[in-house]
């Protein structure tokens, strides 16, 4: 008997359950107690919240992670690369002695000293906190505010873009905008009759099945790059009541999207502030379309994405 599509996906597009959201609040809560009561961070604005797919409202497995930025507003890091002609001078910025070295280790014991070190691993890029039966397990990622200065403002003052920024232990740098990729998110499934949402889950779940399953093309796709393929999809994608004809739609597009870099050479993140296949990416546009194709094969749509 062959399967039934549609009443798989409509299944798939499900959000967690009542007790999984529980688990997800409780961990986030508890994080955000722990730097309230941090006495090193106390004289700090610092800002703790979620992001990730359980932010954005497309988390999909029953187990899965809390991603959790705490970040310290000040000091903070800037850009100035795309600023008109102005510096950090400027706009009257100065040093500080505090380092995001100081205050990773600071977000590190007041983990530690919540939860009890048995709990916290610390890990190049973020602290996990690990699960039990009463939240869901976290990553933590202490970041400073990033500041993308962009213009100046008739009235003198200078325009920026607020995101975050990190440093892993082994080196480097990670800038992320998670407010926007937020907005922008809300925005599109708004636009879509909430099928963006849907959709989205419906892949993410396709991917890890197809996965499960020992399709290599799958294995490499984080959930977020999914979630970032499905936006770059037109909302005219969405507009059908049937679940699998948006599907189609949405593998069609990003297949044919992903023949080339040119063809997809200004997608972008759902922040709308990082390209999508550019450098610097840990993904590449080759791994999305094998997937892709992949995920077209394995559902058995009778026609060629093309």
């Amino acid at each position: 008997m062959s399967r039934n599509w549609e009443e798989t996906f409509r299944s798939w597009s499900k959000p967690g359950s009542d007790t999984e959201q529980d688990r997800c609040e409780n961990a986030e809560r508890m994080i955000k107690e722990a730097i309230q009561q941090s006495r090193a961070l106390s004289g700090r604005t610092i800002e703790v919240f979620a992001q990730g797919s359980y932010r954005n409202g497309t988390n999909v497995r029953l187990d899965s992670d809390v991603d959790i930025c705490v970040r310290c507003m000040e000091p903070f890091f800037t850009d100035f690369s795309m600023a008109d002609g102005f510096t950090k001078e400027d706009v009257g910025l100065t040093g500080s002695s505090y380092t995001y070295q100081q205050f990773k280790d600071h977000v590190e014991q007041a983990l530690v000293t919540k939860f009890g070190p048995s709990v916290i691993t610390r890990g190049n890029k973020a602290f996990d906190v690990h699960a039990n039966t009463y939240r869901v397990d976290a990553d933590v990622v202490a970041c400073f505010e990033h500041r993308r200065y962009t213009k100046r403002l008739a009235n003198g003052s200078f325009y920026y873009l607020s995101g975050t920024e990190f440093r892993p232990d082994r080196g480097g740098g990670v800038i992320n905008w998670p407010h926007q990729h937020y907005e922008n998110g809300v925005a599109k499934n708004k636009a879509t009759g909430n099928r963006f949402k849907f959709i989205t889950r419906v892949l993410k779940r396709l991917r890890n099945e197809i996965a499960d399953q020992g399709v290599t093309a799958a294995v490499p796709i984080p959930s977020y790059l999914v979630e970032c393929l499905v936006w770059n999809v037109p909302n005219e994608g969405f507009q059908s009541e049937e679940y699998a004809q948006n599907v189609r739609y949405v593998l069609a597009h990003t297949f044919n999207g992903t023949l080339s870099d040119d063809k997809c050479r200004e997608w972008g993140e759902v922040n709308e502030l990082k390209y999508l296949f550019r450098s610097g990416q840990p993904w590449t546009r080759e791994q999305a379309h094998a997937f892709l194709e992949a995920a077209w094969d394995w559902i058995g749509f009778n026609l060629n994405p093309a």
